[in-house]
């Protein structure tokens, strides 16, 4: 059976095309290369023996994306990964984010829409429930006015969604990511940010390397246990995983509905503190880091409740955080080596 993976040679859209791979799909991966690099085919090939068919291109183009359909008609799903994703240079150039994320989406959907079957997984965001009031967050904790375009791209997403579902055969499960880290075990893929890293983990471990000089740590005076903000931090493996779990349930028919939404993440939260503690322990590292204030639009705390993944979906986070850590600095260290 032949997947899409859009985004297929990014963080998390490399490590669903190992596990999609592992499961026995042939995957066609998409990506255009703005946030990635071409070398992810080999890792991809050293951990599974196979390379997926690589198609460049930029999701923006309306008739390249038409012709890939043409070309690639018995699909029968698509993993939807490919979007800018940093709130912060969202703000700065709303339009671009406007663009990547909403035009690329229409037009996989208005293709898609047109084959036999149309299965497709959405890359969400828990930044939809924005601040929740209670912890942890349920899929029914109402969706929040976003805190930033990027935010909003992934609310129209779920929108334009749920909308075409209703009157086509699409058949889709959003999922809603809490925070993605690590690295493949075996060090042959893993995170690659371009510039200064938007994420903690990979900021840590270039500071633990000497790439940074230092790690800021935004405000120590938030309402939790150590005054630093608290995320729920998932494996990336565990995230893949779970993709590939929400595509099978659509091939099988097993979706209650035309459009599912479920949380991913571990159920715990840790804060900021909490993973560089967590970090120096299993590398061995003292960090250099230092508190600054709070960066705008950072909520105090997110953290998932997994019941709904874990007993309607059938999946639940393995790593724990340290293993997810040990996995970053073991990456971190191939790449600069």
């Amino acid at each position: 059976m032949k997947i899409v993976v859009t985004g297929g040679l990014g963080f998390i859209g490399s490590h669903t095309v190992v596990e999609l791979q592992n499961e026995g799909f042939e995957v066609v991966a998409i990506d255009n290369l703005s946030n990635s690099s071409e070398s992810v085919l080999e890792g991809i090939f050293n951990i599974t023996g196979k390379k997926p068919i690589f198609e460049k291109l930029d999701l923006r183009e309306k008739l390249a994306v038409q012709d890939f359909f043409k070309k690639h008609n018995d699909v029968v799903g698509v993993i939807h990964f490919a979007a800018s994703k940093a709130v912060g240079e969202s703000v700065e150039n709303p339009l671009l984010y406007y663009e990547n994320n909403i035009n690329a989406l229409v037009y996989v959907l208005q293709e898609l829409t047109k084959l036999n079957k149309a299965n497709f997984i959405f890359s969400s965001s828990c930044t939809v429930y924005g601040q929740a009031e209670k912890m942890p967050i349920t899929e029914n904790a109402p969706v929040q006015s976003a805190m930033s375009p990027y935010g909003n791209t992934k609310q129209i997403g779920e929108e334009i969604i749920t909308d075409t579902a209703k009157v086509t055969n699409l058949n889709s499960i959003l999922l809603r990511y809490f925070n993605p880290i690590g690295a493949h075990s075996s060090a042959e893929i893993g995170e690659l940010p371009l510039g200064v890293p938007q994420n903690l983990v990979p900021f840590i471990t270039q500071t633990a390397i000497g790439l940074r000089e230092k790690l800021s740590v935004f405000g120590d005076d938030y309402p939790t246990s150590d005054g630093t903000a608290v995320r729920d931090y998932i494996h990336v493996v565990d995230l893949a995983k779970a993709h590939v779990v929400a595509l099978k349930r659509l091939l099988d028919n097993k979706n209650l509905e035309k459009v599912e939404t479920f949380n991913l993440g571990t159920g715990t939260g840790s804060s900021v503190l909490e993973v560089i503690n967590a970090f120096e322990k299993v590398s061995n590292q003292k960090l250099n880091y230092q508190i600054v204030g709070r960066r705008e639009g950072d909520i105090t705390e997110a953290y998932a409740n997994t019941d709904k993944a874990n007993n309607v979906l059938g999946w639940k986070a393995q790593f724990s955080l340290e293993e997810a850590l040990a996995s970053a600095w073991k990456w971190e260290q191939k790449i600069r080596g």
